[in-house]
């Protein structure tokens, strides 16, 4: 097992990810941590990760330097190397010329981290500090064209620092790195498996929820299933599910769901229509930050609502994920920029009488999908395409009307029917319609129109993180227009979305 000590990089828990790619078990823990605590949890390793700050300012963040006292193997990234420096009586400063992007790495030899490393290699770089002075008995390892200590390590211990990152996916072999760290370096065993995370996180629900019991929002996605599945498995019928109707769903989703959920999984689901006071709620409302947090605050209302109906129902249960976590707040209460509030994570009040089960919040979609067929999910709902909590309340472009949802749904149910047909449901990572607050001049007949526009929004992904827009075919794309214009009034325009994330999200709002 690996301890991660997460500085508030917006790439830390792709650390975790690569960690468990090699079937390691790893946890994140905060820079509070003691070395002490550390040491309880018996780690092969300590991987420090990076982050926003500088080492040398007043309130960066630091954990006890005693981990170095452990005979633990440490691997420092970015941030991580810098305190390592730090730490150990070298120097930090500003770097005279900053490091972003792609650098050629050319590493001294090929050992230790560097095993199976050609001599040069492309890695990513996302720095404005750089070592000025190794501590006593480091060695550099690796150098770019701008930074002369790219890598260290120290001669006779198995402390390693890295100024790139190689967890990302521009790291040409960032995979091979870490692994040469787990492996060669740390001793560990490919031994993690979905079957061993499912079995310990139904131990860590049975731990804290005791004979509480327990209320879920159910949406049908594959996440609130996967985490549904999960607390069942642990605390068995004092886990109650609400399916809430806010008037924000697709075409017939409520109905279809309810077949779907009833039948599939044994589990108790309520089932409540809310949809008038969601709707109402956001009448007039266009700013979408606002739409989120009255989603949150009408999605608590009815949840605990339903809650003083069951007797004990201490834990409030939701499907959130690591993405959800890492755009709304440092997972640890850290620096990290706040990108958007969700539904589930940034939208719900401050002050909640109920407290919060997330046993997904440290996966990327990919892995919930692993662990769901682990599980025995139906594959259909494995596979199906994420919807955001706040609906199509961020799809529907401005004010939400009951009008203007259901000229949506019709497109959507016009997209994905062809999307379906097509065979690319399971090849994209989303696909959606956007309804935008403008209209434009059309013909139709021999008469001037002047209607909505709707965008078609299609991206690839691997865990939402980043995303490229889905080349389409053309002729699919047309047939998609063609449909949706002849099909659904009020609508004379189609558009089609080619940006990718980053720089735009995948959502529009």
């Amino acid at each position: 097992m690996i301890v991660i000590i997460d500085f508030g990089s917006q790439f830390n828990q792709l650390i975790a990810r690569r960690v468990r790619e090699c079937r390691v078990y790893c946890q994140i823990e905060p820079p509070t941590i003691t070395a002490d605590q550390i040491r309880s949890l018996s780690p092969e390793g300590i991987i420090l990760s990076g982050g926003p700050s500088s080492i040398y300012e007043a309130n960066s963040p630091r954990v006890d330097a005693g981990i170095f006292k452990l005979g633990i193997p440490v691997l420092g990234i970015c941030y991580g190397m810098h305190f390592m420096v730090d730490s150990l009586g070298g120097k930090v400063k500003q770097a005279t010329k900053r490091e972003y992007g792609f650098a050629a790495l050319n590493a001294k030899s090929q050992t230790g981290l560097f095993k199976s490393i050609g001599k040069e290699t492309v890695t990513w770089m996302s720095h404005g500090d750089s070592i000025d002075a190794l501590p006593k008995g480091f060695a550099v390892t690796a150098s770019t064209a701008n930074t002369k200590v790219a890598a260290m390590t120290a001669t006779g211990k198995k402390f390693y620092g890295v100024q790139f990152h190689p967890e990302v996916e521009h790291t040409a072999e960032g995979r091979k790195i870490i692994r040469n760290f787990l492996f060669d370096i740390c001793g560990c065993k490919p031994s993690w498996t979905m079957k061993s995370f499912a079995r310990e996180t139904i131990d860590q629900i049975r731990q804290t929820v005791g004979d509480k019991k327990v209320i879920l929002g159910l949406s049908g996605g594959v996440d609130s299933s996967v985490a549904a599945l999960l607390i069942h498995r642990a605390i068995g019928k004092n886990l109650t599910c609400i399916f809430v109707d806010n008037g924000l769903l697709r075409k017939d989703e409520a109905a279809q769901l309810k077949r779907k959920l009833k039948s599939r999984l044994d589990i108790n689901i309520r089932f409540v229509n809310a949809a008038s006071k969601f709707v109402k709620a956001l009448s007039k409302v266009t700013d979408p930050e606002r739409k989120r947090k009255i989603i949150g605050k009408v999605f608590m209302e009815v949840f605990e609502a339903e809650a003083k109906k069951i007797k004990n129902a201490d834990f409030l249960a939701q499907g959130t994920l690591y993405p959800d976590i890492i755009e709304s707040q440092s997972a640890f209460g850290g620096p990290t920029s706040v990108i958007k509030s969700h539904h589930n994570v940034g939208g719900l009040p401050k002050k909640m009488k109920l407290k919060l089960v997330e046993p997904l919040k440290y996966l990327f979609k990919d892995e919930v999908r692993k662990l769901g067929k682990t599980l025995g999910l139906d594959e259909d709902l494995v596979w199906r395409q994420p919807f955001p909590g706040p609906g199509l309340a961020i799809r529907v472009i401005g004010e939400i009307t009951k009008k203007r949802l259901d000229v949506l749904r019709e497109v959507d149910a016009v997209l994905l029917e062809e999307i379906r047909a097509a065979g690319y449901y399971r090849k994209v990572w989303q696909s959606f319609a956007v309804l935008l607050p403008i209209k434009s001049v059309g013909i139709m007949g021999d008469g001037r129109t002047y209607e909505n526009i709707v965008a078609i929004r299609a991206v690839t992904s691997k865990d939402a993180m980043t995303a490229d827009w889905a080349k389409l075919p053309h002729k699919l794309l047309g047939k998609i227009s063609n449909r949706i214009i002849n099909e659904v009034r009020g609508v004379n325009r189609v558009v089609y979305d080619i940006s990718s994330k980053p720089p735009s999200t995948i959502e529009w709002e």
